[in-house]
């Protein structure tokens, strides 16, 4: 069930940034970057069994999350890539803060969900700290790199640059965030095995991603002609 699952989930996800690039366009992007960003650093700390793996949920999330910056970086220039980056950092910045300051606060008598928030939040900060540091080095590599391979190939070939921006991009995240955030709570082995299945997903998920920026550059000349009429 957990195959099954994962590989809907992920069709799903793709698909929702194919539907919110096409209502909302690149203030579409900004919002779901953000909100995978947040939303993937909760449910990194669910791991799963898949393909005989173990390996932590966010995965989907966050490769979309590439995937929405390689489309700001196509359709919108380096810049706007960059300012959706530093959008997701801030986002999380301050989710972090909100949310250790709501944990300080003193629960009511009949309050039940302050032992859950503690139980998730309450490991947040080494989970962000560890996010936040691959999400920048990833991030901006992935922009820097995705527009480097553009240049040498006169702006064909937008398969590769996707897909080899992303997965180098990739392996820089879930070495940096795996090391920070998990050394020392498991097993070596076990944290291996996290490191690489952590990978080895977003890979096919970065592969899975392939015909859906094709068909955002659809959508995409589909709104300009529209526009340019």
């Amino acid at each position: 069930m957990n195959e099954l699952l994962w590989i809907s989930f992920a069709l799903v996800d793709l698909c929702m940034v194919l539907v919110v690039f096409r209502l909302f366009g690149r203030v579409g992007l900004f919002g779901l970057l953000v909100f995978n960003l947040l939303l993937c650093n909760i449910q990194v700390l669910k791991t799963v069994e898949l393909f005989g793996l173990t390996t932590t949920l966010g995965n989907v999330l966050y490769a979309s999350v590439f995937l929405a910056t390689d489309l700001l970086s196509e359709f919108y220039g380096k810049k706007e890539a960059k300012k959706g980056v530093l959008l997701g950092f801030v986002a999380l910045v301050m989710m972090v803060g909100y949310m250790q300051m709501a944990l300080y606060f003193q629960p009511a008598a009949d309050d039940f969900a302050q032992p859950h928030l503690s139980a998730l939040f309450g490991f947040l900060p080494r989970i962000a700290l560890a996010s936040m540091i691959a999400y920048l080095v990833s991030q901006l590599h992935d922009v820097w790199a995705f527009h480097a391979i553009r240049e040498r190939t006169g702006g064909k070939f937008l398969w590769l640059r996707n897909n080899a921006s992303t997965m180098v991009s990739q392996l820089l995240d879930s070495a940096i965030f795996c090391v920070i955030a998990f050394w020392g709570l498991f097993p070596v082995n076990v944290f291996l095995e996290i490191l690489l299945s952590t990978y080895v997903i977003k890979v096919v998920v970065a592969g899975l991603d392939t015909p859906f920026i094709y068909m955002a550059k659809r959508i995409f000349s589909k709104r300009h002609a529209e526009l340019s009429v």
